[in-house]
């Protein structure tokens, strides 16, 4: 296990297709990477940043996410989030987050902020 510590990374991609269309997921009508799997994503990227850095009887859950969807993405092009955590509060992690096209275009940023949690207490409280 390493040690959780600012700077951590992790990046996450995807191949689009009819599965992370807004029609698919009801966001929208029409045929191009819905805003919540790329956000999705995002919060992917961040989870894995810190996987190896915690307490393997713990995970993280996400709370917040405010990101901007700049480009739209077709099926069959290929994007990729990057998480970068930038502050550690206790159990709060603090991430950026961004998103990119496979021709390089920035389609969306913005921050993350996830908890680390016990696992079992967690699913204790359901």
């Amino acid at each position: 296990m390493s040690t959780l510590e600012i700077g951590l990374t992790h990046t996450s991609s995807l191949l689009v297709d009819q599965s992370h269309t807004a029609i698919a997921m009801a966001s929208g009508d029409m045929e191009v990477l819905a805003t919540p799997a790329m956000m999705a994503l995002m919060e992917n990227a961040a989870m894995m940043a810190v996987a190896d850095a915690i307490p393997k009887e713990s995970t993280t859950v996400g709370a917040h996410i405010e990101s901007s969807h700049l480009r739209p993405t077709s099926c069959g092009h290929k994007i990729a989030a990057t998480a970068v955590l930038i502050k550690i509060e206790g159990p709060k992690l603090f991430f950026n987050v961004t998103a990119i096209d496979d021709s390089g275009n920035i389609i969306g940023q913005g921050t993350h902020l996830r908890f680390i949690v016990n696992k079992a207490k967690f699913l204790s409280r359901l």
